[in-house]
């Protein structure tokens, strides 16, 4: 007999009642009602959010081994036929025909047992909590979402790219980065204590290297060579952070556009975020000036006081997004000092041509620039920052070597999916969530 995804049966159920069919699965709860004289078991096989019922009697091959195994996540093998369910809440079921218990379930350590556990509590247990009907479905929209986001740069003419997750580059220039080395095993031989520093001959690379922050300024290299491109994969962020937004470990959506400029990545930005179907409202288009503006008008009293030359705080975003606009604001025309070195400096000589997308409850949604593609602009901006130049010399070869005007952006992906799903806490949208403290798994 041929085996039935559950999600299969609840699909063709019409076309299916009166087949024999195999299902397998795992038990949601097995209840013997009649004195023992029948079963109800509600198989689910994780292939969708519904589980089919099974009725089984004493005629049942395997009826001793479901008496004496009725606790919740027993796994099964049931064949039987499907038919109409004389019963409320379901429209078919499975007359059991024989029943194979495939793994057993101690009722006495499991810890899923109860219903409506605390989230809290399923964090620390990430190898079990999938087995919740949350981050069940969590999990599925998550799966739908990353489908969804390869569908809209497929059919927008987009090449995949895959971006190395170790790099010698800092792409935003910031301090916290994972390092990446073989010294530690050898640091009897590898350090010296008198200067406080390692011997990186001695290391696998040879030199100093990271988990990265970003795919991005290897996107650029292929969108200088191939047009648009994406990438989508995990970045590391060393971030000291326990708030429910940030991550140590996080998904990033980072396209790359040649010949394109900041106009280009909003719209791009703004179309994918409506092709995913998680909001359909105009996105607001705010130069920062303005949004600066807009914050010390308000009358609201800020803990940090909205100021031009600073970065927007999350209860700045919150007002924008949640107060006054009600729906997602795209900032733009940041301060140079606040921003990333390889964004466009704008004609004022006092702002890049950044953007950022700010979504209610979530804050920060995307982030993207126009790149600078003049060399002698970017030289002088690495020079400024005091970044490492000779780790950059490749990147600046893209405008040494016929560059273009291209611009890209980089979409949190984890963001995406907790604003989707409306969980509060970014831990319960990743299935093993990195975070200060936390790794488990």
């Amino acid at each position: 007999m041929q085996r039935f995804l559950i999600k299969d049966v609840f699909a063709s159920e019409s076309l299916l009642i009166g087949t024999r069919l195999v299902v397998c699965g795992w038990a949601r709860t097995i209840r013997l009602q009649g004195s023992g004289k029948f079963a109800f078991l509600e198989l689910n096989d994780g292939s969708c959010f519904k589980s089919l019922q099974v009725f089984a009697d004493p005629n049942t091959e395997g009826w001793q081994e479901l008496v004496k195994n009725t606790h919740a996540h027993t796994s099964w093998r049931v064949t039987g036929k499907l038919v109409e369910s004389p019963g409320s809440g379901q429209s078919v079921e499975v007359q059991a025909e024989g029943l194979q218990l495939l793994g057993s379930c101690s009722p006495d350590s499991y810890p899923l047992a109860k219903a409506r556990l605390p989230l809290d509590f399923l964090r620390t247990i990430p190898h079990l909590r999938p087995r919740s009907n949350t981050y069940g479905a969590a999990s599925r929209i998550r799966s739908t979402l990353a489908f969804s986001v390869h569908k809209y740069f497929q059919e927008h003419g987009f090449q995949y790219v895959h971006t190395p997750l170790i790099t010698t580059s800092n792409c935003e220039g910031a301090g916290e980065l994972f390092s990446v080395s073989t010294l530690m095993s050898k640091a009897d031989t590898c350090y010296t204590p008198e200067n406080r520093s390692w011997d990186y001959n001695q290391d696998f690379f040879k030199r100093p290297t990271f988990l990265t922050v970003s795919g991005q300024l290897q996107a650029e290299a292929y969108a200088c060579a191939l047009g648009n491109v994406y990438t989508f994969g995990p970045t590391f962020r060393a971030e000291e952070s326990h708030t429910k937004r940030h991550l140590a470990e996080f998904w990033m959506i980072e396209p790359e556009m040649a010949f394109s400029n900041l106009q280009d990545v909003m719209e791009n930005a703004e179309g994918l975020l409506k092709f995913v179907d998680i909001i359909e409202k105009p996105f607001v288009r705010l130069a920062y000036g303005d949004a600066i503006d807009l914050l010390q008008r308000s009358g609201k009293k800020f803990e940090m006081p909205a100021e031009w030359g600073n970065d927007l705080a999350t209860e700045h975003e919150k007002y924008l997004c949640e107060e006054h606009f009600g729906g997602p604001v795209i900032v733009y025309d940041y301060p140079m000092d606040i921003k990333a070195f390889y964004m466009r400096l704008n004609d004022d000589d006092k702002t890049v041509a950044a953007m950022d997308i700010l979504f209610p409850r979530c804050g920060e949604m995307v982030g993207g620039s126009q790149r600078e593609e003049r060399i002698d602009r970017l030289l002088g901006r690495i020079e400024e920052l005091g970044l490492d130049g000779s780790s950059l010399e490749w990147y600046n070869d893209l405008r040494r070597f016929g560059g273009v005007p291209h611009a890209g952006y980089g979409l949190g992906f984890d963001r995406l999916v907790q604003f989707a799903t409306g969980l509060e806490n970014i831990r319960d949208v990743i299935p093993f969530p990195r975070a200060t403290g936390h790794a488990m798994c």
